[in-house]
């Protein structure tokens, strides 16, 4: 059984790279994976240390930092990716009027920042591992300002050293 001949008996490879000659070759079959790629840019939050937040700056200035805290995370949260919305005026207002709705409106700002913290993991290539149903049932037993910060820490280290503020670039 024969084949009819190309290129003079060349293997196919050399015919390929003679085609391609002054130009770019084509891609390898077998390709690595790549490192994902960026979809946008947003600003890096602060990282914070979890006890600082949870509890030493509430206890020092009377509990007013937890409803400073409350605020700020969202706003970074939105300033990071653009898709969060923005609800720190609202998370503020929860706190401050939270008694008109007998705590219900706090509760469920309280819930839905475990999801915003969740897309913010995603956005940077993390699996998300926040969940608004644990810092629920933390923030009960006084341990949520703590579990929302770690989860939000590690979105901060994801970037490394890069300083609060500057621009980062976001993966999903």
């Amino acid at each position: 059984m024969s084949y009819p001949q190309q290129g003079q008996g060349q293997p196919y490879q050399q015919q390929q790279q003679q085609a391609y000659q002054g130009g770019y070759a084509p891609a390898p079959q077998h390709q690595q994976q790549q490192a994902p790629v960026a979809r946008g840019a947003g600003a890096n939050m602060k990282r914070r240390n979890p006890v600082g937040a949870w509890l030493g700056l509430p206890i020092i200035t009377f509990g007013i930092y937890g409803m400073v805290w409350f605020f700020k995370v969202h706003q970074e949260l939105h300033e990071y990716d653009r898709r969060i919305d923005n609800a720190a005026t609202n998370a503020l207002l929860s706190i401050l009027f939270g008694s008109i709705t007998l705590g219900i409106w706090p509760l469920v700002m309280w819930v839905k920042l475990g999801g915003r913290i969740a897309e913010a993991q995603r956005a940077a290539g993390l699996p998300a591992s926040c969940s608004g149903g644990m810092g629920f049932l933390l923030g009960i037993l006084g341990f949520g300002v703590l579990y929302y910060q770690l989860q939000l820490n590690k979105v901060v280290d994801r970037y490394g050293d890069t300083p609060a503020g500057q621009q980062v670039s976001l993966v999903a």
